[in-house]
């Protein structure tokens, strides 16, 4: 399968699972790592609208910054777009090797990405994503700590797009409503490989 590259600009849905289906976040202490290393090494390039962490994958919601506020060294060229997103997953992968005395890959071979065209359709993915918990029945979404959903209704400082998304919703209130009610519209989604 041939991968679409990453663009400046442009807002992606990007998500893996585990080797084999395997476990990639085993206990607390991983999920805060992976969102550290979120911020250290994905704020600098994108955005990002959405995420859920479960215990054999992942789902973010991004969009790259516009080529102008990227960093100098991708900007001349010295560093490609998807880098950022490769030391990510090799340092989570590394320090979940060597926490669990495992070798090997940890994730699938390949990141899997898709390109979102209409607010529609990433309205919809925000949606499925923040629910997620709720549609593998690992938790109930508006409580589960390892998704953006909390923190993107709160008031905390957040390394998300908060505003944006609520803007997508009109409301917080809205944002809130159409949780509650799931109201995604799945056929929008159907298209696209989400797991």
């Amino acid at each position: 399968m041939k991968y679409i590259p990453f663009e400046a600009g442009q807002y992606y849905h990007i998500y893996n699972k585990g080797n084999n289906e395997g476990t990639i976040f085993y206990e607390e202490i991983n999920y805060k790592y992976f969102i550290k290393l979120l911020k250290k090494y994905l704020t600098p390039i994108l955005e990002i609208y959405s995420y859920c962490l479960l215990p054999n994958h992942f789902h973010l919601v991004v969009k790259f910054k516009d080529f102008n506020d990227l960093p100098e060294a991708i900007k001349g060229g010295k560093t490609k777009l998807h880098q950022a997103l490769s030391n990510l997953f090799n340092a989570y992968s590394k320090s979940i090797n060597k926490r669990y005395s495992r070798s090997g890959s940890l994730f699938q071979e390949h990141l899997k990405r898709n390109i979102i065209t209409d607010s529609q359709y990433l309205i919809n993915l925000i949606l499925y994503v923040n629910t997620n918990s709720s549609h593998h029945k690992i938790s109930n979404f508006e409580n589960y700590q390892y998704a953006s959903y909390q923190t993107l209704i709160s008031k905390n400082d957040t390394f998300l797009s908060r505003k944006k998304v609520i803007d997508l919703f009109a409301t917080k209130d809205n944002f809130i409503y159409a949780h509650q009610q799931k109201n995604f519209k799945i056929e929008i989604l159907n298209n696209i490989e989400l797991e």
